[in-house]
């Protein structure tokens, strides 16, 4: 979501928690834990011994592991994003987030809540914390936020709107942010920004109980943590969502953050400071050993496609994207389904278990991306695997978490660079 929850193509809808559990009180940064939704670790996990092995979703994975040293934090999510569970107030209580790299407000449902969309957990109490100290309406972080007013009470109210007309309004606050940690010892970070929703409709569902914002801005979590740990990076490796559901994720902020040895490429970031969307530059993708250029009839242009954990498909150009699909045909050997109407015209396969090639490679600036079928094919339904890249009907190009999974990624707002590593991101 890039200010942002593009809509999902239907078969794209999937269960991905996020967990983020602090190992340790390092000033130096914290790592999270992600996990799926239909993980045993997950608070919405539900048995169901047929999820996942009815479709023979076991794979090959990379032999290099990551596991940074830092805290972690529990965190849920759903429908193909990443839920991170932020502990708020004192006394503390835990709510669940969307991770977002495309927006930047870290905003949660509060009571009084009118208009507010339903969510199963309950919702964050203001007057019960001792620490919530709403932000009066003439001070910088308030100014920092494009749709802002002042309350009857001299208080920064705020309107948040994102790319899928979903709204959030409220008062933004100053609370501090308990996590939990590995040596069951609490680390507290005081005075985090955040906006207390009262008035929140959209495409949300039950689970949800507000966004944590990871863009560039200056109210981003990351922009936040940066301020405390002295650089404004992060990094992700996020699990296949059809990997065993008990496997996990990492995020990781400040110097646990870092993106280093064998097999690291990396790629400008476009990016200029207070801006919120991560651009980098794509000169196309190979199918095989073919490649298929970004563009053909115009110059390519720099920072043409946004780098979204919000986002689960990619959007690509409608040219890149046809020419794509008709090298999968060609290079697969594999009759696509062209009888069921559920499927539309999306590029899909029979198959028990997903498909053992092609191979495509993202070509970003200075940075190839090999992405093997697990990252480029996923089940809608039983044997059926189809295409996780779709054609951009509003000129919004972006890649998606889907195509994200088993890569560690290094975001430096700093530096402006991201950096890629492939990895297996299990159990990590």
């Amino acid at each position: 979501m890039a200010n942002v929850l593009f809509f999902h193509m239907c078969f794209f809808v999937l269960f991905i928690l996020l967990c983020q559990t602090l190992t340790g009180a390092y000033n130096s940064g914290f790592s999270a834990q992600l996990i799926r939704q239909n993980s045993p670790n997950s608070p919405f996990y539900k048995s169901d011994k047929l999820h996942m092995h009815r479709l023979g979703l076991f794979y090959q994975v990379p032999k290099k592991s990551y596991a940074p040293i830092g805290p972690f934090a529990r965190v849920t999510s759903n429908n193909g994003d990443y839920l991170m569970k932020l502990t708020l107030g004192t006394p503390p209580v835990d709510v669940y987030g969307l991770v977002d790299t495309g927006s930047d407000l870290v905003w949660e449902q509060c009571t009084p809540c009118q208009g507010c969309y339903k969510q199963k957990n309950p919702m964050f109490e203001p007057l019960r914390s001792k620490t919530y100290t709403p932000i009066p309406c003439d001070s910088e972080e308030c100014n920092s936020l494009f749709d802002h007013s002042c309350s009857p009470q001299k208080l920064c109210t705020y309107s948040y709107a994102y790319a899928d007309s979903s709204v959030t309004k409220g008062v933004l606050a100053r609370e501090t942010v308990t996590f939990s940690s590995t040596n069951e010892e609490s680390v507290v970070v005081g005075d985090i920004i955040f906006g207390c929703g009262h008035s929140n409709s959209g495409t949300f569902n039950e689970n949800d109980m507000g966004m944590i914002g990871l863009g560039g801005g200056p109210l981003s979590l990351v922009s936040q943590f940066g301020k405390l740990y002295g650089s404004r990076r992060f990094s992700q490796c996020l699990v296949p969502f059809h990997a065993d559901p008990h496997t996990s994720g990492i995020i990781s902020f400040g110097d646990a953050s870092d993106v280093s040895g064998e097999g690291v490429t990396t790629t400008p970031l476009v990016y200029e400071e207070g801006q919120t969307p991560y651009f980098v530059t794509l000169e196309g993708i190979s199918v095989g050993d073919t490649f298929v250029p970004f563009s053909t009839s115009e110059m390519l242009s720099k920072g043409n496609i946004m780098i979204d954990s919000g986002t689960p498909a990619t959007y690509l150009p409608q040219e890149l994207y046809e020419r794509l699909v008709e090298e999968l045909k060609v290079q697969s050997g594999l009759l696509p389904i062209d009888d069921d109407p559920d499927l539309g015209t999306q590029l899909c396969y029979r198959s028990e278990t997903n498909l053992e090639g092609p191979t495509l490679t993202a070509h970003f600036e200075g940075a190839d991306v090999q992405l093997m079928p697990i990252q480029t094919f996923i089940p809608p339904k039983d044997g059926v695997f189809c295409f996780a890249m779709a054609a951009a009907i509003d000129g919004e190009y972006i890649f998606g978490n889907f195509a994200q999974s088993n890569i560690l990624i290094g975001f430096d707002l700093d530096r402006k660079l991201v950096s890629f590593k492939p990895t297996d991101c299990n159990n990590q």
